[in-house]
């Protein structure tokens, strides 16, 4: 697709945006109202620092289960070896320094019609509104054959952490000739482009330490986020990577830890290093609450992100069924600004205005090689839904030195965006 605006414009159209859903509300005449957000990632911990600017009156509490937050964006570049995991990992301090209540604990329960959060340590808290981030969960009744124990042997890594390490450690001990293996899950998932960045970073690995290794992505799709130029990127850089889509027989329908082997319809793979991404769904507190539906995800107002299955919860980021928006980290920031707003606004007695939200998604194919997704996103029957030729990809034939400087952009992003939401 060709964009309409250009990089410049895009990116002042982002700051205004950005800007617009921040901009103070009036003081109401009345006592506090109480904000509960759950989550404290990329759409939580954005949701409660917009709440704040958007109305310093509201009292805002945010629920964590950890202490620090690892960040999934550039995480594959700790399985490739290209940067450490304390890079990706956030405290909470300066939130809560901003005047944010930051509760460290599990959320185990909602009640409604009380208007309450049980917590794991025993406490409830009232609310007015309820934000609820929960990023996503593993369904581990997605595929046969992998659960929890499995994991620990054929590694998701895709809720980053220990899983990240544990892939890596895995690349670092396989033999030079070995087989790599990744299995990508259909729609929806967390990070569409994530897959194939991971298997770009990972072929680099191999490459520069491994060279006589292959790599193999078993798809259960025929078309995937930049697809285009990633392809092209492999075709050049990576001879060694083999990408097998669903009509080839992609769709990964089992797996065999003890064989380490993993069955599609056309076949079976034995892999030396599995990287299984299963099915996923959005996090355990949003279906304890209520408002996940048979997809295991959460239908959503798109101009409040309201749920549509339950009355005065919100729901943001990942866990959102957000039409034609991604499950991005830029998501769910933007997605937390604009939900913000329509939360004060609501609890101010107000209408909400429509709001216009942003997605960029930077994925790196190599340290030096990024490319680029753009888009708009407005709602249209009840739905989020693209502004078209409001956004765009980076070039089929940009020149390596506009590769590099989408790698430093992608860098440069990720500093920002952590600063903005945690520093």
């Amino acid at each position: 697709m060709t964009p309409k605006h250009s990089r410049r414009n895009f990116l002042k159209l982002t700051v205004g945006g950005a800007s617009a859903s921040l901009l103070p509300l009036p003081a109401i005449a009345q006592a506090a109202p109480r904000v509960v957000v759950v989550g404290g990632g990329f759409a939580g911990a954005s949701t409660a620092r917009a709440l704040r600017k958007a109305d310093p009156r509201i009292a805002i509490t945010l629920v964590e289960t950890s202490r620090i937050f690892t960040a999934c964006p550039f995480s594959n570049g700790v399985i490739a070896g290209l940067r450490e995991l304390p890079a990706q990992q956030f405290g909470y301090e300066r939130i809560s320094a901003g005047g944010i209540a930051v509760v460290f604990a599990s959320a185990t329960g909602v009640e409604p019609q009380k208007k309450t959060v049980a917590l794991s340590t025993g406490q409830r808290l009232d609310y007015d509104r309820l934000v609820v981030a929960p990023g996503i969960d593993i369904r581990w009744d997605g595929l046969p054959g992998y659960d929890e124990a499995v994991a620990e042997q054929m590694p998701h890594a895709w809720k980053a952490g220990e899983q990240t390490l544990l892939l890596r450690r895995q690349l670092e001990a396989m033999s030079d000739g070995g087989t790599v293996i990744i299995s990508a899950p259909a729609n929806p998932f967390r990070c569409p482009p994530g897959p194939y960045e991971r298997a770009s970073l990972i072929a680099y690995y191999l490459k520069t330490t491994k060279p006589r290794s292959k790599l193999i992505v078993l798809d259960a799709k025929d078309q995937f986020s930049k697809q285009r130029l990633f392809q092209n990127a492999w075709a050049e850089l990576y001879p060694n990577l083999e990408w097998v889509g669903l009509s080839k027989g992609g769709k990964v329908t089992s797996v065999d830890v003890t064989a380490r082997t993993l069955t599609t319809d056309f076949g079976t793979y034995k892999a030396d290093v599995a990287n299984v991404i299963p099915p996923q769904k959005a996090g355990r507190i949003a279906d304890l609450a209520g408002v996940t539906d048979r997809t295991g995800w959460c239908p959503i107002d798109p101009a409040t992100f309201e749920s549509r299955l339950v009355p005065g919860i919100h729901v943001v980021g990942d866990a959102a069924i957000a039409g034609g928006m991604p499950k991005s980290a830029f998501s769910a920031n933007a997605q937390a600004k604009a939900c913000a707003f329509a939360v004060a606004a609501l609890l101010a007695g107000r209408k909400p205005a429509e709001p216009k939200l942003i997605n960029t998604c930077y994925s790196l194919v190599a340290p030096d090689y990024g490319i680029t997704v753009a888009g708009v996103y407005r709602p249209v029957n009840g739905m989020l839904t693209d502004v078209e030729g409001a956004g765009g990809v980076s070039p089929t034939d940009a020149p390596h030195s506009t590769r590099a400087l989408e790698a430093k952009f992608a860098d440069g992003w990720f500093k920002t965006i952590t600063n903005e939401v945690f520093g």
